[in-house]
């Protein structure tokens, strides 16, 4: 069974503003802005052998960050707000794992010690902010769903997708993996 078209599905021309729309916007201290990361974590994403709807939630994960959906999510957390643009513009797993990489970093620190030691300054100050380790029942909750696994590679995905130089999915092979889940919802 495949799942539903959203009501109004994500155009590639939409898809390819919303990503360079990110250029230049900056990314929390670290050495890339919005648009670098976003390649580079779908990069990260597709080099895993993450399926398409994987790498589009990979390159949109940080989306509530851009200006146009902040401007319909006002005063919203970005993975929220960017969960909700995903839910009407791209598909029915991806809000899930677009919502949780925030909660996947809190659930990594609780359960796995060397994964804090490879946060950044940066990341450790916004841990602060989205409320720190989680504690055993949000760990047991967060485990519980069938979709913790994309969440927690997408979160290690994100941490890896700060460097300058590195490797970023080409707009291209984004915007065919983007073609191919809209082909495959409508078929």
């Amino acid at each position: 069974m495949t799942a539903p078209v959203p009501l109004d599905p994500l155009t590639g021309e939409e898809l390819t503003a919303l990503v360079d729309g990110l250029a230049g916007l900056p990314y929390g201290g670290e050495a890339v802005d919005q648009r670098t990361h976003a390649l580079q974590t779908a990069w990260l994403a597709m080099d895993a052998g993450a399926d398409d709807e994987l790498v589009v939630a990979a390159a949109l994960h940080d989306i509530g960050r851009a200006r146009p959906v902040r401007a319909e999510h006002p005063g919203v957390p970005h993975e929220v707000a960017g969960a909700e643009f995903a839910r009407r513009r791209v598909s029915e797993r991806a809000p899930w794992v677009i919502a949780q990489h925030v909660p996947a970093k809190r659930c990594l620190v609780a359960t796995d010690a060397a994964y804090h030691a490879l946060l950044n300054p940066a990341s450790i100050a916004s841990l602060k902010v989205q409320g720190g380790p989680m504690d055993e029942r949000e760990v047991a909750e967060f485990a519980a769903h069938p979709l913790v696994t994309d969440a927690v590679a997408l979160r290690r995905w994100d941490d890896a997708a700060k460097h300058p130089d590195g490797p970023r999915l080409p707009m291209p092979t984004l915007l065919a993996a983007h073609a191919r889940c809209v082909a495959a919802r409508r078929a």
